[in-house]
């Protein structure tokens, strides 16, 4: 039988409720710091979609209050399982946002415990890239992302890689510099935004932010997400996707 599951989280973001709704209850919103390609309609009752290389997930708005709270709930499979999600806006004086969030539904009995480790894991790290995307770069859409998938690794040995590649000591604190050094392109400087040992990374640049996560089933996951006119998308793609075959092999 599908096995329920509920994940919960809370964080305060440096922006204000309306920048919030439009990174989270709009598609190019939702592009600029989330996996995939969305759409997003409008109302109770309107539909979404995410979409990515090979697979389509359509879900049905739930709740709709701009500004306040938006909730939508996925079409359930024919094992019973679905997912919803559930975002709750509140602003704070001094221009700030409390925004909790609520993760639900249905996961497959198979193996469920692996699998719900890892969307705990997910949701913050998502959720982390959603508070650089409203800090930095509120209201601008994504000019160019980036989600490339390596070979299943030992975490450490993941974590290893990362460190190395952005340019990260052994000790590991946000706000730290950063140099990101990938063959095939030119070096770029950053800050450390935000990490969880060995799980993931996030490094922002004057350009756009990365996201190295150690993910599902021991999977390296890189991403990047552009916001500057100039970016050659075809040059970055080929470069990591070089680099997460050399350096995963």
């Amino acid at each position: 039988m599908p096995h329920k599951f509920e994940v919960r989280e809370e964080l305060t973001l440096d922006a204000t409720p309306e920048q919030v709704w439009e990174a989270i209850a709009t598609g190019p919103g939702i592009d600029a710091w989330f996996m995939g390609h969305s759409e997003v309609g409008s109302g109770v009752g309107g539909r979404t979609r995410m979409s990515m290389p090979g697979w389509t997930a359509e879900s049905t708005i739930t709740a709709w209050e701009p500004g306040q709270h938006f909730a939508y709930k996925g079409d359930e499979a024919p094992d019973g399982t679905f997912m919803a999600f559930e975002y709750l806006i509140e602003g704070r004086d001094g221009g700030s946002t409390v925004l909790r969030f609520v993760h639900s539904g249905f996961l497959p009995d198979d193996d469920w415990e692996s699998e719900y480790d890892a969307l705990t894991n997910g949701d913050r790290m998502y959720l982390e890239k959603l508070a650089v995307y409203v800090k930095h770069f509120a209201g601008m859409t994504s000019t160019y992302n980036l989600f490339e998938l390596g070979t299943p690794v030992d975490g450490e040995r993941a974590w290893d890689a990362y460190r190395s590649v952005f340019g990260i000591g052994a000790d590991v604190s946000v706000g730290d510099k950063t140099r990101i050094t990938v063959p095939g392109l030119e070096p770029v400087d950053g800050v450390v935004e935000f990490y969880r040992h060995p799980w993931w990374v996030g490094v922002r640049t004057d350009g756009g932010f990365y996201t190295a996560m150690w993910g599902h089933q021991n999977t390296p996951v890189l991403e990047y997400s552009a916001f500057n006119s100039d970016v050659d998308g075809a040059r970055i793609e080929q470069a990591w996707q070089a680099w997460l075959g050399t350096t995963f092999a």
